[in-house]
């Protein structure tokens, strides 16, 4: 049986972008979801219902339609997160980030930043920053997700990690002359 310290060595080996130690799933939050226990069921009910007609409007292209879906479902019930969270998602295909950045800011805020819903909103809020050159603030966003349990934001902070990169650059120039010594030999004086 293998010790944690040779899938730590197997998982480097295997996916060089991630840091030694850190092998997916093994520090992943177990269970994430949304606390909806504190809103009336018949509330609840009505506004989950609104939300996948939202979501399947915003599917098949009709994007007013499914905004009209999260705009309602929001009115109803103000406080739960997820209506922002999809809503935002709609802002972003239809061209507006500034809506779409507010909406994700509504997300964590009201989910105070624990919920799979503002998993989701950190790792949307992050590829809006990538998108928009804002690195840094990008990086923020992943890693808070990744701690969140998302692999695919735990890969982002991993690519965007100054340090990492550079450790995978030079980690790749030895390998490459580990596999290939008489290139090495022809570059000797």
């Amino acid at each position: 049986m293998a010790t944690a310290h040779d899938r730590a060595v197997l998982q480097t080996i295997f996916n060089p972008t991630t840091p030694f130690g850190d092998v997916p799933g093994l520090n992943q939050v177990e269970g994430l979801q949304d606390d909806d226990s504190g809103f009336d069921a018949m509330l609840l009910e009505k506004v989950k219902g609104l939300e996948l007609q939202g979501v399947s409007a915003a599917e098949s292209g009709d994007l007013s339609e499914a905004l009209e879906c999260f705009d309602e479902a929001i009115r109803v019930l103000p406080q739960r997160p997820s209506a922002y969270n999809n809503r935002a998602q709609t802002r972003r295909l239809q061209g507006d980030t500034a809506g779409a950045l507010d909406d994700l800011e509504r997300t964590i805020s009201l989910s105070e930043g624990t919920s799979r819903s503002a998993c989701q909103a950190l790792v949307q809020r992050g590829l809006l920053h990538r998108l928009a050159g804002r690195d840094e603030e990008a990086r923020l966003d992943f890693e808070k997700a990744a701690t969140l349990g998302s692999d695919f934001a735990r890969q982002q902070a991993v690519l965007l990690n100054p340090y990492a990169a550079l450790c995978n650059r030079m980690l790749s120039e030895v390998i490459t002359k580990l596999r290939n010594p008489e290139a090495l030999e022809a570059q000797s004086p």
